[in-house]
């Protein structure tokens, strides 16, 4: 890299101060020196393979439109020299090297100012857009309930200062946004969103019953190697101002709840979007001071993100991949992969799956037993859920299981799934087995549990079992169509 001549710097700032003006006559006073109005660091966040060294440039830009490569009349620091070091001697100015897993801030100064880059260093040959996930295995709490798939998230101050990695973090295709109880980040200072004089509260419903709430606050996600994003999430924080009625019976701790967040990662960029833009009375967002929580409307960058829609590169979707189980017995748990991108680098192509539009709300419509209902993929359900069974085919299991069905022999079973417009269709075999026989065993994932529904088909963590499964991110565009979109 060539490096830059100081002397000839100080000759060219030196004429421009001593030029005089040119033209007829006047004696005008002489120009004025451009001055430094910005440093810019590149490459811009970047990942690096630990072992490995990157050269950074910083680029200086002036009043008057001119840019000069400063590389080496910067000054270089790193944020966390034990994940990346920067070199600040002559020759190598600029110079990362990877030395640990995480994350660190390159800064050069120059001038006055300051520019600052993000660099991510993991192992090598693991993709930067790859997140383990680990269906009751070693990234779960243990003693965790069946079929819970579960991720690790680092979550750190906005300024990278300190990080937090989460483990037992529920993955979910059917909500969006991440969420974190405070007990598992109580060592951050995340700065809280405001609304109005006060601070924007979430509480969030699922179908089963369940709440969370919890205020938001401004975070550095970091997702698998790809770079942090700042993003806003919920702090999960059922003592936090007053409950509302929806989120009355909050989950209060990560016990209670049967997990430490939930990383919600389907095909909406918001959890609530352009509804509570307009609304106060939606039910999802409130301004707490003190203890006094009301309804507010939030604009949509406030709202809680799906963190895939922010990365950098990988931000149109992600892809779900999982092991297949022994039907009728199960594993005792499995791990598996969650690709970030859709036809963004060699490792997500997609192989021509079949490809679902989804309405507004990230639904499809299934049919089953003639009668046709909403249809959703949703790793975050531990089983198949479903409405319009035939009792006599499937029979619900005695209290306190009634929420499981308990056939006398496992059943093999059909349902049609329909794209948003009536296209594509696609007929699905499943099965059902009997549920107190497999959790008789000491197997925790099964592909073959169920219950009854009331809320339309839930496709849930079975369905994912020995398929990839594509979600596709709303109005991002993919080599496979526009989202949102489900594919498997």
């Amino acid at each position: 890299m060539r490096s830059i001549n100081l002397l000839a710097i100080w000759t060219l700032l030196l004429s421009f101060i001593i030029m005089p003006g040119c033209g007829g006559g006047g004696g005008g006073a002489p120009a004025q020196p451009p001055t430094l109005t910005s440093l810019a660091v590149t490459p811009a966040n970047s990942s690096q393979d630990i072992g490995s060294s990157i050269h950074f440039t910083a680029t200086a830009t002036f009043s008057n439109g001119t840019t000069q490569n400063v590389t080496t009349l910067a000054t270089w620091t790193s944020s966390a020299p034990a994940v990346a070091t920067v070199s600040d001697a002559n020759g190598a100015k600029g110079t990362v090297t990877a030395v640990a897993a995480g994350s660190s801030l390159i800064t050069a100064s120059f001038g006055g100012l300051t520019g600052s880059t993000t660099v991510t260093a993991s192992p090598s040959g693991t993709p930067a857009n790859v997140m383990a996930v680990s269906v009751n295995g070693g990234l779960c709490s243990a003693g965790s309930y069946l079929n819970k798939p579960c991720v690790s998230v680092t979550v750190c101050n906005p300024d990278l200062s300190v990080c937090q990695t989460v483990n037992d973090v529920l993955l979910d295709t059917g909500s969006y946004g991440l969420r974190v109880f405070r007990q598992a980040i109580s060592n951050l200072a995340l700065p809280a969103v405001a609304s109005g004089a006060g601070s924007l509260t979430s509480c969030v419903q699922f179908a089963d019953g369940s709440s969370l709430w919890g205020p938001v606050a401004t975070a550095a996600v970091k997702l698998g190697n790809e770079p942090p994003i700042p993003i806003p999430i919920q702090v999960i924080d059922s003592s936090f101002g007053s409950l509302p009625l929806p989120c009355a019976n909050a989950d209060p701790t990560p016990v209670s709840s049967g997990f430490s967040g939930i990383l919600g990662v389907g095909v909406l960029t918001e959890d609530c979007g352009p509804g509570c833009v307009v609304s106060a009375n939606n039910g999802v967002y409130y301004r707490c001071t003190g203890t006094t929580c009301v309804g507010t409307t939030v604009p949509l960058a406030d709202q809680v993100q799906n963190p895939v829609a922010r990365l950098p590169v990988d931000n149109n979707g992600l892809i779900v991949q999982l092991p297949s189980v022994p039907l009728g017995v199960g594993a005792p748990s499995v791990d598996g992969s969650v690709i970030f991108g859709v036809g963004t680098r060699s490792n997500n192509t997609p192989s021509q799956p079949a490809v679902f539009p989804t309405d507004a709300n990230g639904d499809t419509r299934t049919i089953f037993n003639g009668v046709n209902t909403i249809g959703f993929f949703d790793t975050g359900s531990n089983g198949l859920f479903f409405p319009n069974a035939d009792p006599a085919v499937l029979p619900v299991c005695a209290s306190p299981n009634q929420e499981w069905y308990c056939p006398p022999a496992t059943r093999a079973l059909f349902a049609t799934n329909v794209g948003i417009g009536g296209t594509p269709t696609n007929t699905v075999g499943f099965n059902i087995s009997n549920f107190l026989t497999l959790t008789g065993s000491p197997n925790n994932v099964f592909r073959d549990i169920g219950g009854p529904s009331t809320f339309g088909f839930d496709w849930g963590l079975p369905f994912f079992l020995g398929r990839s499964v594509y979600f596709g991110i709303e109005q991002k565009n993919s080599t496979i169509g526009t989202g949102p979109y489900m594919a498997y």
